[in-house]
Formats: C-alpha cells, structure tokens, sequence
C-alpha cells in the first residue's frame, strides 16, 4: 500500500525512529537501512523492506521507482513523506532520499554450510559498529561466507553497523553465538582456525592456510582471550614498522582475509 505521512507525531514515524535503540529493534525483530545503494544491494540479494520510505521533495531515481514498485507487489508499504521527517528517522542532518525497515536476518549457527566458502570471518567482542560493518563488507569483497560474533559484540543491525557495511549486511551469512558454542561446532567437521595476535613469531603471509579457514580476530583493545588462542590452529601476526603496535581489528581483518584469499587463488 502507498500512503503519504506529513505529520512528526504520527505513531507510525514514532515506532520506526525508535528502532534507532536496540532494545527496540530487538523487541521487534526489525532494523534500519538508509540509502538506494543499500537498498538496492539488498534488493538484488533478494531482501525487500517491509516498510520503505521515500522522500517527495525529490525526484525519484529509477532504482529507488523500481524498489517501489518490487515492495509493493510483496504486500509492503511504501511511505512517501518529507526530507524533514527521513532526517527525524535516520538523525542525519542531510537524509537519505530512502529509508527501508527490514526484518533481522541472523543466521543460527547449525544451520551454517561451512564449506560453502573458502573463508569466514569470526569477531570476538567486537564493539565498535564501524568496524563490524567494515569487517561484513569485507567479507563480500573476499567471497567470505559470513561473520560470526562471538560473545558479547556490539549489534550488527544498529545503524552505523549497516551503514558501515554497504549493504554486505544483506549479502554475508550473519551469526551470533557464544565461544563455548562456536567452538565444539567448528571441531565437529573441517575448519582451520586462524587467529591474530601479538603472541607469536609466525608472519601472517608464512601461514599456511587450508579452507574452510576461519579468521579469528579480537576485540579492539585487549585481542583475543590467552585461552582463545590456545584453541587456534595458528596464530600469526602481521609486521609492524612503526611506532603503532597493532592495526586497526577491521584493517588487521581485511589484511588477513586478502592474504588468505591470495593463497587460495595461486593454489
């Protein structure tokens, strides 16, 4: 159904800004995604947003008129409404031209088909939301199959995890589960577990690396738990010429999951 929303008290504009907070989007098992690059990633991975928003102060693009048209044939609304209002949803100053509400699309982990790609990315506590969505995007650029999180990361679908992401967040298998989980599931079939750390004398590009191949990485400022890596398979770490001690988790990530990659493909 398409309907036009001028209002800001309208209870519709109220629930989905409240999606900004996790206890929101937990409760309601729904999440925000701004923008038609986004929107249309999503689209062409076959996710729809069960509400889109739009804004009528601009002309309309054609991917945003051919998302529309995909929305509501699936019985979905679209909500056409001011650039003031889609500033009010996304608290952004200069708005998306659209906005979709999406439903979550957490993966459980023994339902995961972990030779279905030669690499998959794990992120232990990781807080910060840019580099989770930076580590998703990522893993669509390698070919990843998906990010795993362990323990108690920060929320992939708060808005700054998937804008971060550019999309990936629909294009990456997504789990969330806890170490003493992941653990015995990845010892019950194939699976080489890699992770960074300072505590080794191993060069990353000197591993050798068999898929599938999990890349274990870190929280942000403590790494991995000394009983984390004494799990591992291999522990390696990459050179540091600077005064810098450590990468960024997200740019440690991306160094790996290209080296890795790298491998594979000469082999």
């Amino acid at each position: 159904m398409r309907r036009e929303i001028t209002g800001f008290s309208n209870p519709l504009i109220k629930r989905v800004r409240s999606l900004r907070e996790k206890k929101h989007r937990k409760r309601e098992g729904l999440f925000l995604a701004e923008g038609l690059r986004i929107l249309t990633e999503a689209r062409e991975a076959g996710f729809l947003p069960e509400l889109l928003f739009r804004c009528t102060d601009r002309d309309a693009h054609s991917l945003e008129i051919a998302l529309e048209g995909e929305v509501l044939a699936a019985g979905g609304d679209v909500i056409e409404t001011s650039a003031d209002i889609l500033s009010k949803l996304s608290g952004k100053d200069n708005p998306q031209t659209v906005i979709g509400v999406y439903r979550e699309t957490a993966t459980p982990l023994e339902s995961l088909d972990r030779n279905s790609a030669q690499i998959w990315l794990v992120a232990q506590a990781m807080r910060d939301p840019g580099n989770l969505g930076t580590m998703l995007r990522t893993g669509d650029a390698v070919g990843a199959g998906g990010l795993i999180l362990l323990d108690d990361c920060t929320d992939p679908f708060s808005v700054e995890a998937v804008r971060a992401s550019m999309g990936a967040i629909f294009t990456q298998k997504l789990v969330q589960c806890r170490w003493d989980q992941f653990l015995p599931w990845l010892r019950s079939g194939d699976g080489q577990l890699v992770g960074t750390s300072l505590q080794t004398d191993t060069d990353y590009q000197a591993g050798r690396y068999t898929a599938p191949c999990f890349i274990l990485t870190g929280n942000e400022a403590q790494g991995l738990p000394e009983s984390y890596e004494a799990e591992c398979d291999l522990l390696v770490k990459m050179p540091m010429r600077g005064k810098a001690d450590s990468l960024n988790a997200a740019v440690a990530t991306a160094v790996m999951a290209y080296e890795v990659l790298n491998q594979f493909r000469r082999n």
